[in-house]
């Protein structure tokens, strides 16, 4: 009886075995495959800091008009030196807080106040990136402009771009990233810049996927449509 027993239990043991198996070979892979994308994550996170100018850079090139996306003073003012100095016909400034008229702004830049009259545009309703983007292909198609100087952040930089790009395919962009002091040091000796960059480059990863799947996104509702009609 013991003899059967044992090897019952053998028996047992060797149909686990197989089970055992593939189960340590799913975890291995699992966090093999969990490894990588980390790897991944972590290289993409360094070239994307590594894109990111601490210099602001002299423009040499002009284009039809100049569009400053808000979310930092720097960015405002340095636009309106680019469009003084004829980098670009006008200038649209996008995501304007509601409250805020072009009397306000020219008062707090009184060097050109000028310029507000003639030349400025502002925008008030973007709230966001993707808003900002929206604004200004609607801005450059209402005026025929076929090229645009793009201010932003340097940080912000990449994903406004992606996003114009995105709505404006057939406009050339020019882009202008502003530095302030600030964010001129380097990531890795400041927490707070080391805190924006991943912050933004997540943001950015974000906004890659969403603009891939969008033309999917579309293509179904036009479908889901067209079979309600039908």
């Amino acid at each position: 009886m013991a003899r059967d027993g044992a090897g019952e239990s053998q028996r047992e043991d060797a149909s686990a075995h197989p089970a055992r198996s593939r189960l340590r070979l799913f975890l291995t892979a699992l966090f093999a495959g969990g490894g990588l994308v980390i790897v991944v994550f972590v290289l993409g996170f360094l070239w994307f800091a590594w894109r990111i100018p601490r210099e602001e850079v002299a423009l040499t090139a002009k284009a039809d008009g100049i569009v400053a996306l808000t979310g930092g003073a720097s960015r405002v003012v340095d636009a309106i030196e680019l469009l003084a100095a004829g980098h670009g016909r006008r200038l649209l400034i996008t995501g304007v807080n509601r409250t805020t008229h072009s009397s306000e702004l020219a008062r707090l830049i009184p060097d050109y106040q000028r310029l507000f009259v003639c030349c400025i545009d502002l925008d008030h309703t973007a709230r966001n990136t993707i808003g900002n983007a929206v604004e200004a292909r609607r801005w450059s198609a209402n005026r025929g402009f076929r090229s645009l100087v793009v201010v932003t952040s340097s940080y912000h930089m990449p994903r406004a771009m992606a996003e114009l790009t995105h709505r404006l395919p057939d406009v050339q962009l020019i882009p202008f990233p502003v530095v302030t002091a600030q964010r001129a040091k380097p990531w890795w000796s400041s927490t707070a810049n080391a805190r924006l960059l991943l912050s933004e480059y997540m943001k950015y990863l974000a906004a890659l996927m969403r603009i891939r799947l969008e033309p999917a996104i579309e293509s179904a509702g036009l479908m889901r449509r067209a079979g309600a009609r039908g």
